[in-house]
């Protein structure tokens, strides 16, 4: 049992490191450079200056009106900790020409991110609150993350968080930079979502036929997914600068972006995660009711696992649409208080873009059901005929260690 447990890891591991090694033959960044000279080469005059700093101590603290806003704010020393003016101490305030939270105060002794700058004719070195400094507060969180994983799955959620970590590095080393270098953001988007999300699926479920299922399943899926976004986003006329930070991003950087396709990359990879979760939770319900009643035909397994996948996908389309509703609270209070009329609302680019990525990506994973549930049902279905599958494809699922 133990041995043909790690013979099937065998294709995994080495269909990880065959994967590894074309994204760094493949990615001209890769190839060229480092991440820091990626950085170097399209960085942009944000956060070019602003690093971390220490805050000395507390010499001011009360309330101001900024605007029609009150609020606090205070004035403090800071002892800037890198870059070319490291060791310099200085004064920066926080609340006096920003906006601030009441709630959150910066204390004695934190670490903050402050912008720092030299006044051309006096020299004198100047530095602005910029944002708080958060990175052990979010390793802790990650880490809290990984106990809880693990306890609950053991060495699934190991290789679940393995998976999650690949699938940030496709993201950062392929995608990323081949955007940047000026490919297609759609095709470089499903080819990479594709890449990660079946790494991911066979680290997490393992060599075996309901995952082979599944990341068809997936594959097809993601470039239904792609056809509908590109034809809703030419429909509905949308620019891909809804966003801010995709004007900011056009304005500063030296190379030309096709903004349109990276709003349709966004939406195929925000739509990624639920897609995994619909299409490999379809490929398990088939193969284990196939486990259940071997006698199960084809039209049994569809039919059946079709009633599981239909309440899986409403609640998940309720899932995805309060998730974006959750995220743009902010935006929708703004409304409320403006007593902005909804049908115009709508007209408005970045209200418009988050209506049509809710709206494809929940389409998308509507038809994603049928489709995942019809190959596994006829892969559980049919494979039976061919003896010679389990020799290459692995068994049924991660938990046999034999056929029927």
């Amino acid at each position: 049992m133990e041995n043909k447990k790690r013979s099937y890891l065998l294709p995994v591991l080495l269909i990880v490191m065959s994967f590894i090694l074309i994204l760094i033959f493949i990615s001209p960044k890769l190839q060229q450079s480092s991440l820091i000279d990626i950085k170097e080469e399209y960085a942009s005059s944000y956060g070019s200056d602003t690093v971390r700093a220490k805050v000395l101590a507390i010499t001011e603290e009360g309330q101001n009106t900024l605007g029609a806003i009150e609020q606090a704010y205070q004035v403090f020393t800071v002892e800037i900790l890198e870059g070319k003016f490291a060791g310099t101490i200085t004064s920066v305030d926080y609340g006096r020409r920003q906006l601030a939270s009441n709630q959150v105060k910066v204390r004695e002794g934190e670490q903050i991110l402050v912008t720092v700058g030299q006044r051309p004719d006096t020299q004198e070195v100047r530095a602005f609150f910029t944002d708080f400094v958060r990175n052990r507060s979010i390793l802790y969180l990650f880490l809290v993350f990984v106990f809880f994983s693990v306890l609950i799955s053991g060495w699934k959620g190991v290789r679940s968080i393995i998976g999650i970590l690949f699938s940030l590095a496709v993201i950062i080393f392929f995608i990323l930079p081949q955007i940047l270098a000026g490919k297609n953001p759609v095709w470089v988007s499903i080819m990479g979502a594709f890449i990660f999300l079946s790494i991911s699926q066979y680290l997490v479920y393992g060599w075996n036929l309901k995952t082979h299922s599944a990341v068809i399943g997936i594959f097809i899926s993601l470039i239904l997914t792609g056809a509908l976004s590109a034809f809703f986003i030419n429909f509905t006329r949308l620019t891909g600068f809804g966003d801010e930070n995709a004007m900011f991003l056009v304005q500063t950087s030296a190379q030309t972006i096709n903004m349109r396709g990276l709003l349709l990359a966004g939406m195929i990879i925000g739509a990624l995660g639920v897609l995994d979760d619909l299409v490999i939770s379809q490929a398990s319900s088939v193969f284990e009711l196939k486990s259940a009643n071997p006698q199960l035909n084809f039209g049994n397994l569809y039919q059946r696992a079709m009633n599981i996948g239909r309440d899986h996908v409403a609640a998940t389309i309720n899932t995805l649409v309060l998730a974006y509703a959750g995220a743009s609270l902010p935006m929708f209070l703004l409304f409320s208080l403006n007593n902005q009329n909804p049908a115009m609302l709508v007209n408005i680019s970045f209200v418009a873009e988050e209506i049509v990525r809710t709206l494809v990506g929940s389409i998308g994973l509507i038809c994603s059901i049928p489709l995942a549930t019809a190959l596994a049902a006829l892969v559980a279905a049919r494979h039976q005929h061919f003896p010679w599958i389990y020799k290459y494809f692995g068994p049924e699922n991660q938990n046999e260690g034999h056929h029927h």
